[in-house]
């Protein structure tokens, strides 16, 4: 690992299995059409994953979690060149924590410690990551 900002899932998120179609749209479109229609059966009622509990923010299938529910097939999905895999997968994290929880949320904090760089700097933000967000 180098010196530069590391991704790291942190326990007691969740912020990605928050799996609202009115709310996912570029992620919907990025998946084949067998993808699509597995993600949709996946969605519940209140608009996180079926397989998500939200009062543990624990999830239930977490070992055999679908592959677009990893990091690695998202960035893929995307096209992300594998040099920028760390930057779009924080940029991916910052944007949903932002989303669910806020900002300035513990789980945001706690994301941000995360991916501190070796000399103890907060990682930079992706130039892709919207900046007019608290």
């Amino acid at each position: 690992m180098g010196a530069g900002p590391h991704w790291s899932c942190i326990s007691g998120c969740g912020a990605c299995c928050r799996l609202d179609p009115e709310q996912r749209g570029e992620a919907l479109e990025a998946l084949s059409e067998e993808q699509r229609r597995f993600y949709l059966s996946m969605v519940g009622a209140d608009g996180w994953c079926r397989h998500f509990n939200t009062g543990s923010r624990t999830c239930r299938i977490y070992a055999d979690r679908p592959e677009f529910c990893r990091v690695g097939a998202l960035a893929q999905l995307f096209a992300v060149p594998p040099d920028q895999g760390e930057a779009f997968a924080i940029a991916c994290c910052r944007q949903q924590i932002r989303e669910e929880y806020g900002g300035r949320s513990l789980v945001m904090r706690r994301f941000e410690r995360s991916t501190r760089q070796a000399g103890g700097q907060p990682a930079r933000p992706a130039p892709s990551e919207h900046r007019n967000q608290p």
